[in-house]
């Protein structure tokens, strides 16, 4: 028996659309990265893009369990001394409600190559318009997903 890797060419990719109306950050941020690495396709290879395009609308309206969107803090530098800037789940879902879904799933990729190339495919907006009609986007139903 030959393993069968898929080569570049082959990888079908599809457009998935996702409502984050309501759902939960850390188990959607999860199941995103999971499509975008291809873990749901049979072709699945860890060494090989695989993955699929995902649109995620409603960004704004995503859940934050608990306490965490006043203790969860979001840490950046710029680099020169004393530029560090902290900043609260609250305060960035007011301000840039995409950075947040964005975060979460970016640091759920692979911290490779691979992975910022899968990251790429992501795109995240704010409310429930979203560019990619053309591209036909298939719903995907996150709840219904194991």
């Amino acid at each position: 028996m030959r393993t069968y890797l898929p080569k570049k060419d082959e990888v079908k990719r599809e457009w998935w659309l996702i409502d984050a109306e309501g759902q939960t950050l850390g188990r959607l941020a999860s199941r995103i990265a999971l499509i975008l690495q291809g873990k749901r396709k049979r072709i699945y290879t860890p060494h090989i893009d695989t993955g699929d395009f995902v649109v995620v609308i409603n960004a704004e309206k995503v859940r934050l369990t608990g306490k965490k969107l006043d203790q969860k803090i979001y840490y950046r530098h710029s680099g020169y001394p004393g530029g560090l800037h902290a900043r609260t789940a609250r305060q960035l879902l007011q301000t840039f409600p995409e950075r947040l879904i964005e975060l979460a799933v970016k640091r759920m990729l692979p911290k490779n190559k691979l992975g910022r190339r899968m990251f790429k495919r992501l795109k995240v907006y704010r409310g429930p318009e979203h560019p990619h009609k053309a591209q036909n986007p298939k719903p995907f139903d996150i709840s219904a997903f194991n």
